[in-house]
């Protein structure tokens, strides 16, 4: 065993420690010690991703990092890893990358010790049991069946299958039932066999990097890994090694037209460049994608938005790997944009020749490097267990000092290294993949894993040449110096230490809650106004006009607020169900800069007819491609639209949208504002006269003069929001057909509605789903394999408590599964029943111990706090309540409340079963239809 007293770089606000150790196995660990903490976490990072899988076998890496979960030689109960986990209130995951597979998991602090021997068993000694093995199949399966209608999997598919075919990139790296079972038992293979031997081959201590936090001393956390992870095989196995590069002449200079499921216009350019890894301190892909990706006057995006072509522009490394990259450029498309492709590809390589001819400019990098150092150093605490995976991701790539900084940081001034990259970006080195329906009918090739229609065009230097000079004048340059980037970072000090929001403010326009920062010392603050306009929801019509306000003034504010969020302050206006909300996060310093920019941007607010028909193109397509949603999520929505008061199908959004014109928004806006009332939330690093000085100012603008923009709400017009109460002792259902007539998954939620907000029954419930939780995971997915999409999770709809499963399958229709759920619950019933009193006081310890979390930083404060201001419960003191009910509860109670509520033919249960239909369950739903419905049965 190993130990190198390396200096790791670290935030100077972080008072964690850490250190480096080299097991005898030659396992690479990080201890990272965090009194503080209330989770413990792991996370191990395998250097061994899908570019291994063996030929023949696509997705063999993936399905490997689903059976590690089953069970192992020391724990051979089936599931029983994930189980202790949930049960000890924490969380589970992997993900297999192309280069490396990552293995995480979160627990109480109390139970860490069992959890990660269980966790480390993984990579000593898994079983994977023959039934096992060919139940995952059908979940791997279903994982990918859930992918094979969305655009951002079928785009990715699409660029690695336009690529060199021996190339490890060009590999198919999910897997399904025919690449995992039917063709290797084609060819004499057994899957169990070579997923053992990959196993075998690859998993090699020396090729993993382990990161383990808790709350003990670095020396108990390093006796505790020494013990638990030494036993790991060391096979000194060598790292996967990239020969040659994906793409060869043969794949550059090419135009890829495509046609992808949604409704929509996208332009990806893209370039094969050298790793910017090897020059991460002098960020060259940073520098150039910050440049690139500006949406600043004289940008490229300024010039696309205002030509009316481009919604969006994002510019970044992407696909990287240490032996090849890929510079991409993503373009969405306005229909007119569409038609005006060449002139668009011609305007970029007209910036990026600007950006050759101004050479590298030292203040910009300066500038970008002075606001990474300050995100860097002013990093909020993050969850435990997004933190470690952070962590072991960058210890393949960075020397132990840098393992905590990454790329973050750029600071080496070199102009040689970023105008390489920028010299990449040329005509000769060129891949444009363009995404339409308008090439429905137009391409002729069809790329084999997800049924994408394409083609293929070769496009030369000349021709590239010939766009940029045809290509509209407009005056392109570099963005001016950004004068959001915060100065003065010193906190404020707060006489009142307040623990919970109070109101500091309430007239007959507005509330104000504050709540200073107590925990986080840090120099940020978060604002939240919340415009309660009666006029908003009250009629389809209304509610779209609502939705294009809001986006059009986030359009609006863009070429200027964009320099806020570079500098880490960022906004958000989007519509509610009662109106809109303003929203802010981020340094505190030039907050009230950027807040009455806003303020007055709606207050002035006047109807541009050529941004209104942008904005409604995209909010008309946001519309037709409601259909192309997962079928859990139309279950969902379903849900939604019959329990909640006030809400309006999509179907009529899209029917009124048409018919609406710029002078309807003109003339709606005045109306829209004329009643309202604020809600106001101000936390952090502020005073409470500051806070009090933004919400006057706020007061000014809007209700006062002869004739004020906004009056008073009338007694009447104070609604809260309301959900539909469902009769106890019936079960209502829904069923619909699927939106896409393509779509194979069928979707189920079975709802169950329970109570009034109330602390006890809370806990009640609370206490029901984490015990059921993990016990409904491993019977309707692990064991029946109902579908890869399967949950249990807790519902608060304003105030309204209750628990849903969530189902999504292809192998079986809704109604099948609605009762399999039932069969479930019956099961539960029973194991319920035989839980001893130390199993119910363990359930009870840890939920008890997740309430008592700690918030890490002040956006998870703020969001509890302004969900309890803006449901109307005000119940801040929510999580002592709940744990002093839960202390006395007994478990008798919990039996009687299950009794009452959830099991099956519970005389007080409330359900509601939405049922979506996929087109290989039609038949079924055909017959859901023709069935004697009592009008009485269904709301």
């Amino acid at each position: 065993m190993g130990e190198a007293a390396v200096e790791i770089v670290k935030p100077r606000t972080d008072t964690r420690e850490y250190r480096r150790i080299v097991l005898r196995n030659s396992l690479e660990v990080l201890l990272i010690s965090d009194p503080d903490t209330d989770k413990a976490a792991a996370s191990m990072s395998v250097s061994v991703g899908s570019f291994s899988d063996p030929e023949g076998f696509p997705g063999l890496a993936h399905f490997l990092e689903h059976m590690l979960f089953y069970a192992s030689e020391k724990y051979p109960l089936e599931d029983s890893y994930s189980k202790y986990i949930t049960e000890h209130g924490g969380s589970t995951n992997a993900f297999t990358a192309s280069e490396h597979t990552n293995y995480f998991f979160d627990v109480n602090t109390d139970c860490f010790e069992e959890a990660l021997d269980r966790f480390a068993q993984f990579f000593v000694k898994p079983l994977m049991s023959a039934d096992a093995t060919t139940r995952e199949i059908k979940a791997v399966d279903s994982e990918n069946k859930k992918n094979l209608l969305s655009d951002a999997w079928r785009m990715d598919q699409l660029q690695k299958h336009v690529s060199a075919e021996g190339h490890p990139y060009h590999k198919f790296s999910t897997g399904n039932r025919d690449t995992l079972e039917v063709k290797p038992k084609e060819k004499g293979l057994d899957t169990r066999h070579e997923l053992i031997k990959f196993y075998e081959e690859h998993y090699s201590a020396n090729l993993m990097h382990l990161v383990v936090y808790t709350k003990e001393s670095l020396d108990k956390i390093q006796s505790l890994v020494e013990h638990k992870f030494q036993e790991i095989q060391n096979k000194d196995r060598s790292n996967f090694h990239i020969r040659g590069q994906p793409c060869t002449s043969e794949h550059l200079q090419i135009l890829v037209k495509t046609v992808p499921i949604k409704q929509g216009h996208k332009l990806i350019v893209v370039w094969p460049i050298t790793p910017s890894i090897h020059n991460y301190k002098e960020g060259p892909c940073r520098y150039l994608g910050h440049l690139i990706g500006h949406e600043g006057k004289g940008s490229l995006f300024y010039i696309l938005k205002t030509l009316g072509w481009a919604t969006s522009l994002s510019a970044w490394e992407e696909d990287w790997t240490c032996e090849f990259s890929f510079f991409e450029v993503v373009i969405d498309l306005t229909d007119a944009g569409h038609e005006h492709m060449q002139d668009i590809v011609g305007l970029l390589f007209k910036y990026i020749s600007l950006l050759r001819q101004t050479g590298v400019c030292k203040w910009i990098f300066d500038e970008l490097s002075a606001i990474c150092e300050t995100m860097f150093h002013y990093q909020d605490k993050i969850p435990s267990i997004d933190y470690v995976v952070n962590v072991s991701s960058n210890m393949e790539l960075y020397p132990p000092k840098d393992w905590l900084v990454g790329s973050s940081l750029p600071s080496k001034f070199s102009p040689d290294v970023i105008q390489k990259v920028l010299d990449e970006l040329a005509p000769n080195n060129v891949r444009i993949f363009w995404e339409s329906k308008n090439f429905e009918g137009h391409t002729d090739m069809v790329e084999p894993w997800y049924g994408t229609a394409f083609s293929i065009e070769k496009i030369t230097v000349s021709m590239i040449q010939q766009w940029m000079l045809a290509a509209p004048t407009e005056h392109l340059h570099l963005p001016d110096p950004n004068d959001f980037i915060p100065t003065d970072l010193s906190l404020k000090n707060v006489q009142e230490k307040a623990k919970f929001p109070v109101l500091l403010r309430k007239s007959s326009y507005s509330t104000l809650w504050y709540k200073p920062d107590t925990m986080f010392s840090t120099p940020k603050a978060y604002v939240k106004i919340d415009f309660n306009c009666p006029f908003a929801s009250s009629s389809p019509e209304a509610d779209v006009l609502t939705d294009i306000f809001t986006r059009l003034l986030m359009d609006y504010l863009n070429e200027d607020a964009y320099y806020a969020e570079v500098a880490g302050l960022y906004y958000c206006l989007s519509n509610t169900d009662s109106g809109f909300q303003v929203a802010m996060a981020g340094y505190n310093h030039k907050l009230r800069i950027l807040l009455e920019t806003v303020v007055k941007k709606i207050a002035n607010f006047k109807v541009k007819p050529d941004r209104f028909l942008v904005i409604k193109e995209l909010v008309t397509k946001g519309y037709q491609n409601v259909k192309f949603q997962q079928p859990y999520q139309q279950a969902m929505c379903y849900r939604s639209l019959i329990l909640h008061d006030n809400t309006w199908p999509w179907m009529d959004g899209l029917e009124v949208i048409p018919h609406l014109e710029a002078d309807d928004l003109a003339k709606f806006v005045p109306m829209l504002l004329s009643r309202a009332f604020l809600e106001c939330y101000i936390a952090g690093n502020i005073e409470p006269k500051e806070a009090e000085s933004m919400i006057h100012h706020i007061e000014d603008i809007f209700y006062s003069g002869p004739r004020p923009i906004c009056r008073p709400l009338f007694p009447s017009q104070y609604l809260t929001n309301r959900v539909i109460k469902l009769d106890r002792g019936m079960s209502y259902f829904y069923p619909a057909e699927g939106l896409n007539p393509s779509d194979e998954n069928s979707a189920l939620v079975h709802y169950i509605q329970v109570h009034r907000d109330d602390f006890l029954p809370n806990v009640k419930l609370q206490l029901f789903a984490l015990i059921a939780k993990q016990q409904a995971f491993h019977q309707l997915r692990s064991v029946e394999q109902l579908g890869y999409i399967t949950e249990l999770m807790l519902r608060n709809d304003s105030g309204i408590h209750g628990v849903q499963f969530m189902i999504q399958s292809t192998v079986k229709g809704p109604g099948h599964i609605d009762s399999r759920v039932e069969e479930f619950l019956k099961m539960f019933e029973s194991k319920l029943y035989a839980m001893s009193e130390d199993e119910f006081k363990s359930n009870v310890n840890t939920l008890v111990d997740m309430k008592l979390e700690k918030y890490k930083n002040l956006w998870e404060e703020s969001g509890f706090y302004w969900q309890e201001i803006y449901d109307g419960t005000l119940k801040f003191d929510r999580t002592e309540a709940e744990v002093a009910a839960l202390k006395k509860l007994t478990q008798k109670e919990l039996i009687d409340f299950f009794n009452e509520h959830i099991k099956v033919g519970a005389p007080q249960k409330k359900a509601l079963s939405v049922r979506v239909y996929g087109c290989l369950h039609t038949s079924e739903y055909a017959e859901e239809k023709r069935k004697q419905i009592n009008p009485s049965k269904l709301r």
